[in-house]
């Protein structure tokens, strides 16, 4: 699978080639027009005019976006202030907003097409055919031609006017496996935006579980679309049973395979509009019930060291506003691994915790298979390392943590620190290969160390 997005020019309509396509089904205005959308909360029109810089006065009139409220929101230029010779801007329309109301007004529409022979849809899909040899120029464009025309992929396309394809997923669902496989995905800039990335991912989600049947979505992304899938709510962990997609995929080299379960209780096709509704609600109802005077307190002076440790040590009792706001000294470092001697002070406990893990990392040390976690990952030997893994772990900083006494104040810090190191293996490299199996060997080793450790360090697990 492969996702790319940039700006180009509409080309020429490709011509001379007869094949056969059909409509399946359309998501355009009239499933769109549900009242029920409209009946859900209140108005989500948040709207603030900002002055800015005067940049150029053709601007009027045109989308432009900021990010608010940790959101990144779309709205029109309005117009041109003489007097402050400022653009002021309406920035706070959500992008959900826009979009319903360009489909209702018909000119953004979704269509699902396969080959059956309409002329209309033909074109259709040359354009998208175009629009994925122009957004995916790595992508060789025989293999382009030959899912999007093959009999058996299926496609989605963002429809501009009833005739501009801007966007576009093709796909081939396998209905007896119970998974759709994404061929290709890509959406032009201006349109990504806007938020029709999104949308049309979640159109997809919704016909693929109504239409074709199926519970699962998977892809192998390339680099560029792992941070795409990620949003659309993909794991690098698959949840479908190995045996019902090996065979019936490609995985290809550098790529990452991800997956996505459907679930028959969430309305994809309103998931965006439904979320801003129950995030506006859930935010009414901690105003209707605070009893504070929304006091802000200043912030901390907080710096990291060397493997993301604090360089010098912050009691958590001197954070301004939290004792106020109920923190009790109990909650400190709170754990389900507790020392068997409950009188033990929080000193005590947590020096059995670090003495615990040193135990622990000179056995997985001493193992055979730890050498591929000795050192950190050296990116010129592992090209594009940093873009899969984003937060990558290994012995030597995990030892490094656990030395400074400041980093690991429960075990499930340093469980979960491990945990990854040995999921990075294998996110990153083939099943077939010494360092997905060293992973596999070596995390299964730990799994039997820890838990033997926990009853001769007599701790007790809640």
């Amino acid at each position: 699978m492969n996702a790319g997005v940039g700006e180009t020019k509409k080309q020429k309509k490709d011509d001379g080639i007869q094949m056969r396509f059909t409509v399946l089904h359309c998501i355009c205005t009239t499933d769109l027009k549900n009242g029920r959308r409209r009946r859900r909360g209140r108005s989500l029109e948040i709207s603030i005019v900002e002055k800015v810089k005067r940049e150029n006065e053709d601007m009027a009139g045109r989308y432009d976006s900021k990010m608010f409220c940790g959101e990144r929101i779309i709205g029109l230029v309005t117009g041109y202030d003489n007097e402050t010779s400022k653009f002021k801007k309406l920035l706070c329309i959500l992008q959900q907003k826009v979009l319903d109301d360009e489909e209702q007004e018909g000119r953004l529409g979704f269509v699902f097409i396969e080959n059956d022979g309409v002329d209309e849809h033909m074109i259709w899909l040359i354009e998208l055919k175009n629009l994925f040899s122009r957004q995916l120029p790595h992508v060789p464009k025989e293999c382009i031609v030959c899912c999007v025309l093959d009999l058996n992929h299926k496609s989605i396309m963002v429809i501009r006017r009833n005739q501009d394809v801007v966007g576009g997923i093709t796909y081939h669902p396998f209905r007896s496996q119970g998974f759709v496989e994404i061929a290709f995905c890509a959406v032009m800039a201006n349109e990504l935006i806007k938020g029709c990335g999104t949308r049309i991912m979640n159109h997809l989600k919704q016909h693929a579980y109504d239409m074709e049947g199926v519970t699962h979505l998977l892809t192998c992304a390339d680099s560029n679309g792992v941070d795409y899938f990620l949003k659309q709510g993909f794991t690098k962990e698959i949840t479908l049973e190995k045996d019902r997609w090996q065979g019936y995929i490609k995985v290809y080299h550098g790529g990452l395979l991800m997956g996505c379960e459907l679930h028959p209780k969430l309305p994809y096709s309103y998931t965006a509009t439904m979320t801003s509704h129950q995030r506006l609600g859930i935010i009414e109802r901690i105003r209707e019930a605070s009893h504070s005077e929304n006091i802000v307190y200043p912030g901390i002076d907080f710096q990291k060291g060397e493997a993301g440790i604090p360089s010098w040590p912050i009691k958590v009792e001197d954070i301004p506003g939290l004792k106020e706001a109920g923190w009790t000294p109990d909650q400190y470092g709170h754990s389900r691994f507790k020392t068997v001697n409950d009188s033990a002070d929080t000193a005590s406990n947590q020096e059995s915790i670090t003495a615990f893990m040193h135990s622990l990392l000179k056995q997985i040390y001493d193992h055979p298979d730890a050498w591929p976690f000795k050192e950190p990952v050296d990116s010129d030997n592992a090209p594009g390392y940093c873009d899969v893994i984003k937060d990558p772990t290994d012995l030597k900083m995990i030892t490094t943590r656990v030395e400074s006494e400041q980093y690991y104040i429960t075990l499930e810090m340093f469980l979960a620190d491990m945990k990854r190191m040995f999921a990075d293996a294998r996110t990153y490299n083939m099943p077939h290969t010494v360092y997905y199996k060293c992973a596999n060997r070596l995390e299964s080793f730990f799994s039997g160390i820890f838990q033997s450790g926990l009853q001769d360090n007599k701790f007790q697990q809640n």
